[in-house]
């Protein structure tokens, strides 16, 4: 069991300790530095609370938290889909979580940043949404908030579960609302379950943690930074523009509004900044589809690994390995690999002699291993992604490609790769 405040204490962080604006400059500060973690002392329009940014920005950091390796993390995340465990829940006043309660709302007070020139308003980017229903129980999900007012957002909602709550229960909804959430709770929140899958238990089995229940009924993280108890609303309001994982803008549309009606904190709390299309945000939408294509590929093929690339938006291009068996191995592959996430627009099939995080080892395999005469597999008129902006506006209609860049399984002397001997370079340099 370890907190989010846990761990940006454990790892090496950034200091910035000149004062910086939420308007855009922490922004371009979160942009300019990659994907190192970072922590803001001084925020220039709000006193009480430090800002961090790209704390699980790397698979590295993520595999690190969950006390796993990297080439781990995708069957812990297979294990915890299928093996979901109840969280050890605690009495609310023995929660962290309630060190402090206000109930006089002024989200002015938070510091919401203005990530660029474009946005629409300050946006909460890393938080969580959680909301019961009567006969599916519990849901978490990624939510993306522009402040409106001192006590409201507008949040953008899609289709899907949570929305199907809403209308279930009329229109209006009590949630709870998450910042500062450990990596498990982050991770579970983004992977695509059937409706009344319950996301905090797949938390629970990633890494044991605990919940304590709000006066609304809600359960959250106990150790949580920051969480709003919250209505969403009838009303609706113009929401966006707003930087998407594909680095390019989405467009502004009417959505719900949100109002929230009591604030707990943690004492001196982290809030968690998390830049829009930058690497952590690619970490936490791209990793918890990697799972779901390693389930549809290992069901027709032997499956070793799935990366969700940087380069590809962790979205839209995947690489996958497997152990080849037979030489349709590689076409079934592709095939299940876009089942498994419906947004992948392309996908590169390799043996498992090749490391899926090196790309150069993925081209290199591309290179010498793949003939588009008969490893190249084009789907034409497929539904995409809503966020890749060459696709079709109004119907998300794209083409997809698959590059089955395996050996022929009665060839593989050919394409042997050399092996050289283990240096310790130490010892000669």
């Amino acid at each position: 069991m370890k907190s989010f405040r846990e761990f940006v204490e454990d790892i090496e962080c950034i200091g910035v300790n000149k004062e910086i604006s939420l308007k855009y400059e922490l922004g371009g500060v979160l942009h300019a530095v990659g994907d190192k973690p970072v922590k803001f002392s001084k925020i220039k329009e709000t006193d009480g609370f430090k800002v961090v940014g790209n704390i699980f920005s790397t698979k590295d950091l993520v595999a690190r938290y969950l006390g796993v390796q990297k080439s781990e993390l995708i069957q812990a995340m297979v294990n915890a889909i299928e093996n979901p465990t109840n969280p050890e829940e605690i009495e609310l006043n023995d929660a962290p979580i309630t060190e402090n309660v206000v109930d006089e709302v002024d989200l002015y007070k938070l510091p919401i940043p203005t990530y660029t020139e474009k946005d629409g308003g300050p946006y909460i980017a890393s938080a969580i949404v959680i909301a019961n229903d009567h006969e599916y129980g519990r849901n978490s999900s990624f939510h993306r908030m522009m402040l409106i007012s001192k006590n409201m957002f507008s949040v953008r909602i899609l289709q899907r579960h949570l929305n199907e709550y809403i209308e279930r229960a009329g229109g209006e909804l009590d949630v709870a609302v998450v910042i500062g959430s450990p990596i498990n709770v982050l991770l579970a929140s983004a992977i695509s379950v059937g409706i009344g899958g319950d996301e905090l238990k797949i938390a629970n089995t990633l890494m044991k943690f605990r919940t304590t229940k709000l006066p609304n009924g809600i359960s959250v993280p106990a150790d949580a930074e920051i969480v709003f108890e919250a209505t969403i609303t009838n009303e609706m309001n113009d929401e966006g523009p707003f930087v998407d994982l594909t680095g390019t803008y989405d467009v502004v549309r009417k959505q719900r509004v949100m109002k929230v009606n009591r604030i707990y904190h943690r004492n001196n709390p982290l809030f968690h900044a998390l830049l829009p299309g930058g690497f952590e945000h690619k970490i936490l939408m791209g990793m918890p589809r990697e799972p779901t294509i390693f389930k549809e590929v290992n069901s027709v093929a032997d499956c070793r690994g799935v990366n969700i690339t940087p380069g590809g938006c962790s979205w839209l291009h995947a690489v996958v390995s497997i152990n080849k068996k037979s030489n349709d191995d590689g076409r079934k592959a592709i095939e299940a690999a876009f089942r498994g996430h419906k947004s992948l627009k392309h996908v590169v099939i390799v043996d498992d002699d090749v490391d899926i995080y090196d790309l150069n080892e993925v081209e290199w395999a591309i290179a010498t291993r793949f003939q588009a005469s008969r490893g190249l597999i084009i789907k034409e008129n497929e539904k995409g992604s809503s966020l890749d902006p060459s696709a079709d506006p109004e119907t998300r209609i794209t083409a997809k490609v698959g590059l089955d860049a395996t050996k022929p399984v009665d060839e593989k002397e050919k394409f042997e790769k050399a092996k050289y001997a283990k240096i310790n370079l130490e010892e000669y340099l």
